[in-house]
């Protein structure tokens, strides 16, 4: 109540100023593409989101560089998450492990420069040089360049290559201009330049020679607002235009009010609870799935949620083939979990509704952090149920979460993952299920699943492709090593002025050259 009361002291202020700048200046009329500022605050960009800069090759900045604009992929995906050409204009699949792409021949970066075969090479070949996930995803072999094509040769079958390369760390910009001294910027193709780059904003500029098209927006600036409460009020104020990541609470204020517009997705962002195969007491088959049939996935979405989500059965939403009704998780049941634990051993003797067994309270240590305001409210909703059932939850919730797992010290560690990036399957089990993936943090291991995952890198048939996801999913499931509570939808709210700002599934695509504004 306290926040809506500031919001409407700032909603009163703002529109007594703003009557009387009105009038005093009268009208301006309609404003050109150059005169056009967005303004538009995200809690999607900071240090806690591994996503500052805009360098695609370090980690997780490519993120920023796709949805702000400054530069493109070979391919995207359209709004069934379908693979179209961007940069490029087709491909060809030669062998099992060879490809042939031919790229668009009007297609410039930002200083004027052609990209040209050899541009996208180059770009490619600093990628798998130096990035952290890449190499392992692409298994690249050799890249060589002929005019406006490439071709890709693979260490291994490569079936998902293509998609791959729509991953934000795919981006193309320029080599030869390289990226900036303090490792922040690069030369994209996109419909913005970006002229200044810290920890907490981005300042972009309209790429007046954009190749697809004059951008509508002459000038957007990103800014980092990680507090929500702050970003509603930044919103509501007139300070930003758009906003992406309010708190639930507050989103409500904006719905159903004609000054506002709401773009809404659901998306493959999924909130997940990886169990540390390394603890003790998550090694205990009967603690994993009791902590399963304790998760109140409908209660975290419908409640705390208010709505902006969809329980998940799996690690895949229903809108792909692998995803949703294709496989079955434990169904929530309370009673049915203190069953469990009962016939494993675990009672309450003292009577303090936690139960022990060989003089060991059954106590979890859940780590998460707090830059998704959906993790501390999962951590708050399993604190409760799982209590019912007589486990104890103790919550670390921060943002210096990669300590904590370093050191090994949790028993959960509970995150948020877009596990289709590239609309394909073998993303998400190649980086989390199977052996010295990178983020297989519950350090889980399976040889059906280690077998299937081996397969589905070398299947180039779609259906069978499917077939495989959803058997690997299925293992994992059954085993209770991921317990998936939420898929996420998003949701962009902007001024009644702003239009050609769109919701995208994949979670890429936000500032665009048909983004505009009209006041």
């Amino acid at each position: 109540m306290k926040v809506k009361s500031k919001i409407l002291a700032l909603l009163l202020t703002t529109t007594l100023v703003g009557g009387m700048l009105t009038g005093c200046a009268g009208s301006t009329g309609t404003k050109s593409a150059e005169e056009k500022v967005f303004n538009y605050g995200t809690m999607a960009y900071g240090a806690a989101m591994g996503n500052v800069g805009l360098n695609p090759h370090d980690g997780y900045s490519g993120w920023s560089t796709l949805r702000y604009g400054v530069g493109e992929t070979l391919f995207k995906f359209n709004e069934k998450m379908e693979l179209e050409p961007w940069l490029a204009k087709d491909y060809e699949q030669i062998d099992d492990y060879t490809v042939k792409i031919n790229l668009r021949d009007d297609v410039t970066f930002s200083n004027g420069k052609k990209m040209t075969g050899e541009a996208v090479k180059a770009c490619l070949d600093d990628l798998i040089a130096v990035h952290d996930r890449a190499p392992k995803d692409l298994q690249i072999k050799s890249i060589s360049a002929d005019g406006q094509s490439i071709t890709i040769t693979t260490e291994i079958k490569s079936p998902a290559l293509v998609n791959y390369l729509c991953d934000p760390y795919g981006v193309i910009f320029d080599m030869e201009a390289g990226v900036t001294p303090d490792g922040k910027n690069v030369v994209g193709t996109g419909p913005y330049v970006a002229k200044t780059v810290t920890d907490t904003e981005v300042n972009l500029e309209a790429n007046a020679d954009y190749w697809g098209g004059k951008p509508k927006v002459g000038k957007v600036n990103v800014k980092s607002i990680t507090d929500g409460d702050t970003l509603t009020m930044a919103l509501q104020s007139g300070e930003i235009d758009a906003a992406q990541g309010l708190p639930y609470a507050n989103l409500e204020l904006f719905q159903n009010n004609d000054d506002y517009t709401i773009s809404s997705t659901n998306t493959s962002r999924v909130y997940q609870a990886a169990l540390n195969y390394n603890s003790a007491v998550i090694k205990d088959d009967a603690v994993r799935k009791a902590m399963a049939m304790s998760m109140d996935k409908d209660g975290f979405t419908t409640v705390l949620l208010k709505g902006n989500g969809t329980p998940a059965a799996g690690p895949f939403p229903a809108n792909f083939t692998f995803g949703g009704d294709a496989v079955k998780d434990t169904a929530y049941d309370i009673d049915g979990a203190k069953k469990v634990l009962e016939a494993a051993g675990w009672v309450d003797t003292d009577g303090d509704g936690i139960r022990e067994k060989d003089g060991q309270k059954l106590s979890i240590k859940w780590l998460t952090y707090t830059s998704r305001q959906e993790l501390p409210l999962l951590a708050e909703s399993v604190q409760a149920t799982y209590k019912q059932a007589g486990i104890d939850v103790q919550v670390n919730a921060t943002d210096s979460y990669k300590d904590f797992l370093k050191a090994g010290d949790y028993d959960v560690f509970a995150n948020a993952f877009v596990t289709a990036p590239t609309g394909d399957p073998q993303y998400y089990f190649t980086t989390h299920v199977v052996d010295n993936s990178d983020y297989n943090r519950g350090h889980y291991h399976n040889d059906k699943v280690e077998t299937l995952v081996a397969q589905l890198r070398n299947e180039f048939d779609t259906e069978k492709r499917a077939a495989l996801a959803v058997s690997i999913a299925q293992q994992v499931l059954d085993d209770n090593a991921y317990i998936y509570a939420s898929h996420l939808k998003m949701s962009f709210v902007m001024k009644k002025s702003v239009t050609g700002f769109t919701a995208h599934p994949s979670d890429y695509y936000e500032i665009t050259a048909d983004l505009d504004i009209n006041e």
